[in-house]
């Protein structure tokens, strides 16, 4: 296992190992983590664990031309049900990320140290928030990186309500010009709308 230390570096991710984990350390400064979107690599970590790195084989994604709509949700758009903004409450969000409990999950990954790095990287331009609202209340949202290579490299979501972030997703995708939506590893709600896994290798392509 690679061990970092301060230098701006990880090893290659062909060097990670059967699940994804590529290094142990290093901290959470907007220059390492920049550094580690532009190779595939993020951190995925638990609170009084060491940062972990990771970059896994295969990959989940999402195409945007194959995102999935149900008819159920395509009622909502024509209903208008939430209304979607973006970078207007980043903190916001990424808190309800934090606070929200994950099955077969005791703490979050989403530490105090993370929030802290995101809302650098976030005032520096680098991270987005989508926000959907009902009223004047915010029940859902995601946030995610973006480097400037036409790849948001989704991190969490959340919602109050039901159908809230499917509907902030769809909308934000659909608004947008990316060609590849990383959501790293696969859950049935992203499958759902369309993600499936793609190799490694291919996704370097993309980045």
């Amino acid at each position: 296992m690679y061990f970092l230390n301060d230098k701006i570096e990880f090893p290659h991710v062909s060097e990670a190992s059967a699940d994804g984990l590529l290094a142990i350390g290093g901290d959470l400064s907007s220059e390492r983590l920049l550094h580690a979107y532009k190779n595939g690599i993020f951190p995925w970590f638990e609170k009084d664990e060491p940062i972990l790195w990771w970059s896994p084989d295969p990959r989940f994604v999402v195409f945007p031309d194959e995102l999935k709509v149900s008819k159920s949700m395509k009622q909502l758009f024509k209903k208008k049900q939430f209304k979607v903004t973006k970078n207007k409450a980043f903190e916001a969000v990424i808190s309800n990320c934090a606070a929200v409990v994950r099955e077969g999950q005791e703490g979050t990954w989403i530490t105090d140290a993370m929030i802290e790095a995101y809302v650098k990287l976030h005032k520096l331009g680098y991270a987005t928030s989508i926000e959907v609202w009902q009223g004047k209340d915010l029940v859902g949202g995601l946030y995610g990186v973006d480097i400037g290579n036409k790849v948001f490299c989704g991190e969490s979501m959340f919602t109050k309500v039901s159908n809230a972030s499917k509907y902030g997703f769809i909308d934000f995708i659909q608004s947008s010009d990316y060609d590849l939506i990383d959501c790293q590893l696969h859950t049935k709600h992203l499958e759902s709308l369309g993600g499936k896994h793609i190799s490694r290798q291919e996704f370097l392509k993309y980045i």
